[in-house]
């Protein structure tokens, strides 16, 4: 659906009507930084090709905006910039990362921002955006600006919530914490990748938006200023590849130990087994029943094979406990 469409004219906020009318008399007008934001959320088909009859945008752009689930990138289209960000979202209760989808066409006079999944508001862009009317002066890129900061922003935050997780289970790993397990570090390292999909294919598109030989913004200000969140952007790169490579250690370090806990249980129960072979070893000479077992005239013989029993177990015992077995 359509949740907000507006016009911009000096940085100001004005009401649109008419989509074919609007952008007519922006491109007829005196003001070449005025234009005119429409946003979208999940549209329909019949919703996009309200849009795309309008403003005339590129087939393959379209093909891709209504498919969905493309790779973040940047492509130009005659005089239309064509962008895929993908949004992360952080969910406190079960440390999961949800991942959404924005595109932006970037055109003469017009900005489409068209939204898939809960994971990218761009409420609060829009509003912070219209707060700042000398930004908006700059015409459509300063909206392709705004975007591209947020979600790099909050990848920023969601770099800080992971790496507190991280921080969590190799405490609890390397302290010996038996509630620990292989579940818990895998699931954090699928967040992991989730988060380099979204974050690691962004850099490069990037980069060229502030590459003054290959950049198609023209306004150095704001090539600046893309050069910033690029850089924003490769901090969050380094940290996830770090990420990723630590917890795969962590992992190791996690299966060695649960390794090393089982050679050190296997070693216990064979020697307990090995003690309590012993008595049952002359129990089981004992109640074979024989006619002739000369031990069993004898008055000690009972007290004495108990003492050989208890000996034995007691010094099997404490070999055992010398060699930290037990």
């Amino acid at each position: 659906m359509i949740v907000d469409q507006a016009i911009y004219r000096d940085g100001i906020r004005e009401p649109c009507g008419d989509l074919s009318d609007a952008l007519e008399a922006l491109r007829t007008g005196q003001d070449p930084h005025a234009f005119l934001w429409i946003g979208l959320k999940d549209p329909t088909d019949a919703e996009f090709d309200l849009v795309n009859d309008e403003l005339k945008l590129h087939p393959l752009a379209v093909e891709d905006a209504v498919k969905g689930n493309q790779r973040p990138k940047v492509e130009l289209y005659d005089n239309t910039i064509f962008v895929v960000l993908k949004t992360l979202r952080y969910v406190e209760a079960t440390s999961d990362v949800e991942t959404g989808e924005v595109m932006l066409f970037v055109g003469d006079r017009f900005v489409v921002t068209v939204r898939y999944g809960d994971a990218s508001p761009l409420a609060t862009v829009r509003q912070r955006l219209e707060g700042m009317p000398q930004q908006l002066r700059h015409g459509e890129v300063s909206v392709l600006h705004a975007v591209m900061d947020a979600i790099v922003d909050n990848y920023v935050a969601i770099d800080a919530e992971l790496q507190n997780d991280l921080e969590e289970i190799e405490a609890a790993v390397f302290s010996g914490a038996r509630d620990t397990d292989s579940g818990q570090i895998y699931r954090l390292k699928r967040e992991v990748l989730e988060f380099r999909r979204a974050a690691n294919p962004l850099a490069a598109p990037l980069s060229m938006l502030h590459d003054g030989s290959r950049s198609p913004v023209s306004v150095k200000e704001m090539r600046l200023l893309f050069r910033d969140v690029a850089d924003h952007l490769l901090r969050v790169i380094d940290h996830v590849e770090s990420y990723d490579r630590l917890l795969t250690d962590v992992l190791n370090a996690h299966l060695a130990q649960i390794s090393v806990q089982q050679n050190s249980d296997m070693r216990k129960i064979s020697a307990w087994v090995a003690i309590a072979a012993v008595p049952t070893m002359i129990a089981g000479i004992y109640g074979m029943n024989f006619d002739n077992m000369p031990e069993l005239r004898w008055s000690y013989g009972y007290h004495v094979v108990l003492g050989v029993m208890a000996v034995a177990c007691l010094g099997l015992y404490r070999a055992f406990r010398r060699s930290d077995w037990l």
